[in-house]
């Protein structure tokens, strides 16, 4: 099966603080319904109060990341059998979050 990756920037998901619980409520009702399903791998929101860092081949840290690599918000991984069930997911997620949701792929790797 193909891990997918489904996922929204911070600034995408636009609610009230009187919406918010609604919101939280919602997603964790389909995060559960995945687990339920066996097709959860891993998710979760970016800590937007922690600086990302580059780590070098060398080990060295510096504070200039990837000029297009800012990451915020959250991000869910599943493992499905087809790109049609993850993008029912994805609508899952979107209608939960009350934001569109980015769908990619990752490669196949025998060894992960």
């Amino acid at each position: 099966m193909t891990k997918y990756l489904i996922s929204f920037p911070s600034e995408a998901m636009v609610v009230t603080e009187d919406e918010f619980p609604a919101v939280v409520a919602a997603s964790h009702a389909v995060i559960k319904e995945a687990k339920a399903a066996g097709v959860y791998v891993f998710g979760g929101g970016i800590n937007e109060d922690v600086d990302p860092v580059l780590i070098s081949p060398e080990g060295e840290v510096s504070s200039t990341i990837y000029p297009s690599s800012e990451l915020t918000g959250g991000f869910t991984v599943l493992e499905l059998p087809t790109r049609d069930d993850a993008v029912e997911w994805a609508r899952k997620i979107a209608v939960s979050c009350r934001c569109s949701q980015e769908l990619r792929e990752f490669m196949y790797d025998q060894d992960s």
